[in-house]
């Protein structure tokens, strides 16, 4: 029996790149190889190896990584050029506020009191210019 795509052929295919794409994304979001593993429910060792060792995408997990990851899957599989990249640092700090989000209200408003505190005394120290 002939199949148009043989069976043999599929552990063959692969997408090119597709292991740096999926560390490079990662990496932009400022996520831990544990961590996405977590949100899709598998293993650090296994985002590891799909990074380094595989050019084959998961297909039971694409729709998952990309969720985690906030893209489509096509920018994920490199079908479609990547969104501008978060800022590494901003993601950063982007977590940390997540982080703060489940702090109780009281908590939250206290740590939101200390970062416009110290915002506040450092563009007080920054010289103005003033208009001619």
């Amino acid at each position: 029996m002939h199949h148009p795509i043989g069976t043999e052929n599929m552990k063959e295919r692969s997408i090119e790149g597709f292991g740096r794409r999926l560390a490079d994304i990662r990496k932009s979001r400022s996520m831990t190889q544990a961590q996405l593993g977590e949100f899709v429910g598998v293993s650090n060792r296994v985002i590891a190896y799909y990074e380094t060792e595989s050019d084959q995408p998961p297909g039971a997990l694409l729709a998952e990584l990309a969720k985690a990851l906030k893209v489509s899957a096509d920018e994920l599989l490199g079908l479609k050029p990547p969104k501008e990249p978060t800022n590494p640092k901003l993601a950063r700090l982007l977590n940390r506020l997540k982080r703060v989000a489940d702090l109780p209200p009281a908590d939250q408003r206290a740590v939101l009191q200390h970062i416009d505190a110290l915002a506040d005394a450092r563009c007080k120290k920054k010289p103005t210019k003033k208009a001619s």
